[in-house]
């Protein structure tokens, strides 16, 4: 990875208003469409980073804490946390907002992971993430444990080749 951006170079905020079509019985926002909506704001910070075609590898957990209701405004900022080879691990926040009563409520966080493709939907290698902020550093630190745990979890990485994780626990190996 030669080529190097910054963090803040793949912001994206997409703003939307549930509608009736897009809620459940209670009427607030089905889950479903929440993930659409997490899915799509994150591949596009994931495209500004690479400036390739990028396809959706994993997406964490994701807890509904709170319900978003019928007539909300839902804001959703995501930006690159880290660059692994063709691999990208995206932030995602989500804020519901009540305009007439003049309300805003943080309700999901999210990490997804975009792989960036060619032309034939091959893995191809994407610019390295310079973080500046506070948070920016932080996300980008906690990235290669999350990253692995993700590995471990999809059995594509032994536990014990896990060091990121086993120094959070103080085990045997660690760094």
């Amino acid at each position: 990875m030669a080529k190097k951006k910054f963090a803040k170079e793949s912001a994206t905020i997409m703003t939307e208003m549930v509608l009736p079509n897009d809620t459940n019985t209670l009427n607030n926002l089905m889950g479903g469409k929440l993930m659409h909506w997490l899915d799509v704001v994150a591949a596009i910070a994931a495209q500004k980073h690479s400036n390739r075609i990028v396809v959706t590898a994993s997406a964490d957990s994701i807890s509904f804490k709170e319900p978003i209701a019928l007539g909300n405004v839902v804001t959703l900022k995501s930006k690159v946390t880290r660059a692994f080879n063709s691999s990208m691990e995206v932030f995602i926040e989500v804020v519901a907002e009540d305009i007439p009563a003049n309300k805003k409520i943080m309700t999901h966080r999210a990490f997804f992971t975009f792989v960036a493709v060619d032309q034939n939907g091959k893995p191809i290698e994407v610019p390295e993430v310079v973080p500046e902020t506070e948070e920016e550093i932080e996300h980008y630190e906690g990235a290669l444990r999350r990253r692995q745990l993700r590995l471990v979890l999809s059995q594509r990485m032994k536990p014990e080749d896990a060091v990121e994780l086993k120094s959070i626990f103080n085990l045997p190996g660690a760094k």
